[in-house]
């Protein structure tokens, strides 16, 4: 694990170890040492940035898996869909498109109504302040 600065004085102050992610035995996996340069809010925003681009990999890995299981077995397209899982989505009907990026953007507002100051209230030189009181993460929902 990356060497850290001072540990915390109470048993609330942030501690890198006690990050959402760092697990025994390894800790913080962080071979680049980007943790022991980082602040405590510059740390929690990459520890969001790390999960957030997780759930989207995870959920790419499963779209091309069910692809490629139902291909041409469903009657959701009406069997249209063919061909291995890269090029399905380019085949499905436009509208789908729209359903998918209204889904994403619903999804975006209310990860950053959760745990983002709003805009208003930040200052000028701290552009996408996380809430003090925000885990890296924890959006009220555990897949």
């Amino acid at each position: 694990p990356a060497q850290t600065g001072a540990r915390p004085t109470s048993l609330n102050a942030f501690s890198v170890d006690s990050i959402p992610g760092a697990l025994p035995p390894v800790g913080v996996f962080d071979p680049l040492g980007f943790a022991a340069k980082a602040d405590e809010m510059t740390l929690k925003r990459y520890r969001e940035a790390e999960l957030t681009h997780g759930r989207v990999g995870m959920l790419a890995a499963v779209g091309f898996l069910i692809g490629e299981a139902v291909e041409s077995k469903t009657v959701l397209f009406n069997g249209e869909i063919s061909g291995p899982a890269i090029g399905q989505l380019a085949q499905v009907n436009p509208l789908l498109w729209v359903f998918l990026g209204a889904g994403i953007a619903k999804a975006e507002s209310m990860r950053a109504e959760i745990g983002w100051v709003e805009p208003e209230n930040v200052p000028f030189d701290k552009p996408g302040q996380l809430r003090d009181s925000y885990v890296p993460g924890d959006i009220g929902f555990d897949p």
